[in-house]
């Protein structure tokens, strides 16, 4: 009997306490039990700290180019998909397995061998906005509540378990009825698992067909995906593993996809230009990207093919082949003149063969033709820099930091244009926002108050930096009161 009460205290002990109606009285009520669980503002810690914590790593791909294009085609997806209470950072992660996942918070990454998997936009498109129903949908949230009720259910069936097996004297019973409940919570997590997956290619459809994409995209990948797996789960692409497609489901998204008008759709440039800098970026050696593209020439689909053309160019570069180069930016370039990247391109060949009055001219006009343009800004001072025009550099990328949100290597760029150009405090406050980005709150506070105590400042940077100090310590002062709350609450209970 000793032995039977100690079971039911360790077990007691697993089963989360019921939280007291006074405590919830603080949640925000928007119509959802979950979100007594997971808040939405627990959400974004959750996602940044994850995302924070790929970055750290060099999981995620930062390259300029590819983050705007990315982050594009899921903004204008998000825009259709809900009414602002939802911030999304899309990101792509350097890893050629074809999968793509939603955090909590918002944050979708999509990894860098799915863009590579697809045929076209739409079918990207298809995926980002799956990943974008699992989030407005709540389904982290809605997981975390789940588990949570069906822990309980399962603690209370093994403690009747071992009270019958105690009272019976069979160890069997016990064993079985223990396995009983867990199957019994695992079955229930996998359905609920199921649930999210076709509600999420439900919302996803008509996100993607009123963003403008063929709603046919994402059926369309599916069985793509589904044709090139293996018979063995192993051999399957990682997204079908953790989006397991049936036939039914493929069926059943085809069939809402036929419901919305088939838009005549092509392919932005973007697409092309974003799938070749990613084959370079991820490549084992120059040699092996030009390989591939030599090959891709040899298609019959490669006629006016400017990701081929572009991609080449881009290995001529890192080979050291700048004329070649060169030639093939200015032809991609003469043709696709709103393309960004072959501006910036051109201008690249022209700084590594030495013509830095061309490759600025360059730089200039396209900055006139596309203002504030985060890729091309970043070039730009990239450029500046290296020729010693750092108050240039530092001027153009406060502009663009003034006007559009930062990136974490935009904000790391232009802390080091600032303390290349003298403006030591400025480099500080920007290294402060830096840590912000990378939630490193405390950094963010030590930072700014070096930035103050810097000499020479003017009333407008004292002010400025006070601010955001006094902004740092606010929240540090709810965040203290918040726990304080928490284990005062946590011990009356």
């Amino acid at each position: 009997m000793r032995r039977l009460i100690a079971l039911v205290a360790t077990l007691s002990l697993l089963v989360p306490p019921a939280v007291p109606a006074a405590a919830g009285d603080d949640l925000p009520d928007i119509g959802s039990p979950s979100n007594s669980v997971l808040s939405r503002e627990k959400e974004q810690q959750i996602g940044r700290s994850i995302f924070r914590s790929l970055v750290d790593t060099d999981r995620v791909m930062e390259d300029p180019e590819v983050q705007e294009y990315v982050q594009d085609v899921g903004l204008k997806l998000a825009s259709q998909a809900q009414d602002g209470n939802f911030r999304f950072t899309f990101f792509v992660v350097n890893d050629p397995a074809i999968n793509a996942f939603a955090l909590p918070g918002g944050y979708i990454g999509v990894h860098s061998g799915l863009i590579l998997a697809t045929t076209t936009e739409s079918e990207l498109a298809g995926v980002l906005a799956h990943e974008i129903s699992h989030v407005t949908q709540r389904h982290i949230s809605r997981a975390v509540f789940a588990n949570q009720r069906s822990s309980i259910l399962t603690m209370a069936a093994m403690l009747g378990a071992i009270l019958l097996g105690a009272v019976g004297g069979s160890p069997d019973i016990i064993t079985g009825a223990i396995a009983t409940a867990q199957g019994i919570s695992a079955q229930q997590q996998i359905n609920f698992t199921r649930a999210n997956e076709y509600e999420a290619d439900r919302v996803g459809v008509g996100v993607l067909a009123a963003g403008g994409f063929d709603p046919m995209g994402m059926p369309a990948f599916f069985e793509t995906l589904a044709r090139q797996s293996g018979p063995l789960a192993s051999q399957a692409p990682e997204f079908l593993r953790t989006h397991p497609v049936t036939v039914n489901r493929i069926a059943e998204t085809r069939e809402r996809a036929a419901s919305y008008p088939r838009p005549d759709v092509r392919d932005a440039d973007g697409y092309a230009v974003t799938r070749a800098r990613i084959r370079v970026l991820s490549s084992p050696t120059p040699e092996k990207a030009l390989e591939s593209f030599l090959g891709q020439q040899q298609l019959p689909r490669a006629a006016g093919d400017i990701g081929t053309e572009y991609g080449i160019a881009l290995v001529r570069m890192e080979l050291g082949q700048y004329r070649e180069a060169r030639a093939l930016f200015q032809g991609l370039l003469a043709t696709n003149p709103g393309v960004i990247p072959f501006h910036t391109g051109l201008a690249g060949a022209e700084l590594a063969l030495g013509n830095r009055d061309a490759a600025f001219g360059i730089y200039e006009q396209a900055m006139e033709l596309f203002p504030r343009n985060t890729p091309l800004t970043v070039r730009y001072a990239e450029a500046l820099l290296a020729a010693g025009k750092s108050k240039q550099a530092h001027t153009i990328l406060l502009d663009l930091l003034n006007n559009v949100p930062p990136t974490a290597e935009q904000v790391r760029l232009i802390a080091l244009a600032a303390s290349a150009a003298g403006d030591t405090a400025d480099a500080y406050y920007y290294m402060a926002e830096l840590h912000l980005l990378k939630g490193d709150v405390i950094m963010a506070a030590d930072q700014l108050r070096v930035a103050l105590s810097t000499p020479g400042l003017d009333a407008v940077q004292k002010a400025r930096f006070t601010a955001r100090l006094a902004e740092i310590q606010e929240w540090l002062d709810r965040e203290q009161r918040a726990r304080r709350q928490q284990t005062s609450a946590g011990k009356q209970q």
